[in-house]
């Protein structure tokens, strides 16, 4: 069969059924499913949306304010809160990459989302009522005496609390991929709408974890702990039960084994014809039948670079082209060759998002102990330094309103470009303009080392621009990164390929938290106080936020340096 060819009935060997018009025929024993999707839903990316909004309330109303549920209702020690605050964070983030395999290789992105949410209601149920019994909490503290939780009320909450971790990883694997497979991304107008998803997505999100911030965290404090948590689970059931009702409008796209089978035997099969030589016309390299259950997928058109991989698709004596069971690791085809091409190319400008992570991880740590250090009494009204992130998570709205209706349609025109600015630009804009906020913040802080041995309090208004260069440069990179980890992602992979931003996100507070102790360390070695000092005002922080200045200007150049030689997938429209 010819490159680019496809048939209209394929044989369909995996027990799931794909969930689409009329999509799923018997013919006599077999299954087979039809190449044709049903039309577009605005419903199916809306009830997403709303799903992703409700979620993102229910995650923050628990992950916000744990460290302090932690300690003045279990009474644990800042030491033990810390770690433990630490590990759940660390498994929420790991837990996409397995929720996103599973969702590529066995469930599907919905059954993934289905089970998931199950679980993660189990926990947000039993979280809620660990905070309503009595039973289940220590006694309340006489004085300065507060007695610690016994071991069952530890394993209770814990064991609500990794629920809940487990839960929220299957649902983020798995829900934004699914709500961008609504769209066909070969028809330009729904390619479109597509690129306003990710946006409402982004949005989706960040609105959540403001209305959590400031809502749900005010009532646990100052109504009830069970109150706060009982809204996160109303919130997650609301959109658990929106999510099965809208069940028949989506487009569903069936698992098609595993993803990483298919990377190992391309690299097995390349080494093996290492000793072959390559045609010099491409066209020459074999693109036959891809195997039962994966003929749905676009074909991939044949790129340069990494030729020794292209080995893999060489037709040559010893090396059959059949693709029968009986030699699954002696033939691939030019599409699973460019798969993994895909993969290597991608490593690289992952690898710069967990310095850029690393650098976004400054809101919840040195922007926010520079605040507590500035006067936060403006006119009769005292502003907590942690609100300032609120108030960039408005920015990032408003940006995003900005970016969507004029920036980008601009862009549309002048540049003769459907998406405006692609997904690289707009990350490497994003990337550009976390400099100026760490500068800026380093700016901000010498003037406050300054204003102090005046014994003045500079005003933390002056936060303001940092945390508005950090909200723009968020809204350009955060939104393309999601659409650029589905969209070149193969498509056998894009929960996991859109999972590992989340990973990015878990290394880059690793990463901080590594520069932070390392650059403590040896700077205080250097002149006995250092940096860092436990208290701010005899130490650098501005030197501090200079450093990530100079880290993130050096991401920024290998990030252009990796742009300009990024060779992106080239499907072949069927």
């Amino acid at each position: 069969m010819e490159r680019g060819d496809h048939k209209p009935l394929l044989d369909e060997s995996s027990s799931w059924s794909y969930q689409d018009n009329n999509a799923l025929v018997e013919e006599g024993d077999t299954l087979r499913y039809r190449s044709r999707k049903k039309p577009f839903s605005w419903k199916a990316p809306a009830i997403v949306l709303g799903f992703e909004f409700l979620e993102s309330i229910a995650y923050s109303g628990i992950s916000l304010n744990l460290v302090v549920y932690l300690a003045d209702v279990l009474h644990g020690t800042t030491a033990s809160n810390a770690a433990n605050v630490d590990t759940w964070n660390g498994t929420t983030f790991l837990a996409p990459v397995l929720g996103a395999f599973l969702a590529d290789t066995y469930l599907g992105k919905y059954k993934t989302i289905a089970i998931s949410v199950i679980l993660y209601l189990l926990g947000m149920l039993t979280i809620t009522l660990s905070a309503m019994i009595p039973s289940l909490q220590p006694a309340s503290c006489n004085g300065t005496s507060c007695p610690a939780a016994t071991e069952f009320q530890y394993a209770v909450f814990f064991i609500a609390l990794y629920l809940i971790a487990i839960g929220t990883g299957g649902v983020k694997s798995a829900l934004m991929p699914l709500g961008a497979d609504q769209y066909d991304e070969t028809n330009p107008d729904e390619a479109q709408k597509k690129q306003s998803f990710f946006s409402l997505f982004f949005v989706a999100v960040n609105l959540g974890v403001f209305i959590a911030g400031t809502v749900v965290v005010w009532i646990q404090q100052n109504i009830a702990w069970g109150l706060g948590f009982g809204i996160s689970l109303a919130c997650l059931v609301v959109a658990t039960v929106g999510f099965f009702v809208g069940t028949p409008t989506y487009r569903v796209q069936m698992p098609t084994g595993s993803p990483l089978k298919s990377v190992v035997r391309v690299l097995i099969v390349a080494f093996k014809k290492r000793n072959l030589e390559l045609p010099k016309d491409s066209a020459l390299l074999y693109e036959g039948e891809m195997g039962s259950g994966t003929e749905w997928q676009h074909k991939l058109d044949h790129t340069d670079g990494f030729r020794c991989l292209d080995k893999a698709a060489v037709m040559a004596s010893p090396y059959s082209t059949d693709l029968s069971p009986a030699t699954p690791w002696l033939s691939c085809t030019v599409t699973q060759v460019e798969e993994v091409k895909i993969l290597v190319r991608m490593v690289p400008i992952w690898l710069t998002c967990i310095f850029y992570s690393a650098s976004m991880c400054q809101t919840a740590t040195t922007f926010l102990q520079q605040g507590v250090l500035m006067n936060s009494t403006i006119g009769s009204l005292s502003i907590p330094a942690a609100s300032l992130s609120s108030i960039e998570v408005i920015f990032m709205m408003i940006f995003v309103v900005i970016q969507d209706q004029i920036i980008i349609p601009i862009c549309r025109k002048r540049f003769q470009n459907p998406s405006g600015l692609t997904q690289l630009q707009r990350m490497g804009i994003g990337r550009f303009l976390v400099i100026f906020s760490m500068a800026a913040a380093a700016g901000i802080e010498t003037w406050r080392l300054s204003a102090y041995k005046d014994n003045k309090r500079l005003s933390i208004l002056w936060q303001v621009p940092q945390f508005l260069i950090l909200a723009w440069s968020d809204v350009f990179c955060g939104i393309a990164l999601l659409e650029f980890f589905y969209g070149e992602a193969p498509e056998s992979m894009r929960s996991l390929c859109s999972a590992f931003s989340f990973l990015a996100i878990s290394l880059g507070y690793y990463l901080n938290s590594f520069v932070v102790t390392f650059v403590a360390g040896i700077t205080k070695s250097v002149d006995g106080k250092g940096w860092l000092p436990a208290d701010l005002n005899m130490g650098h922080l501005d030197y501090y936020f200079w450093l990530w200045a100079g880290i993130s200007a050096i991401n920024f150049v290998v990030f252009v340096a990796l742009s300009w030689n990024y060779t992106h997938k080239k499907v072949v429209l069927k």
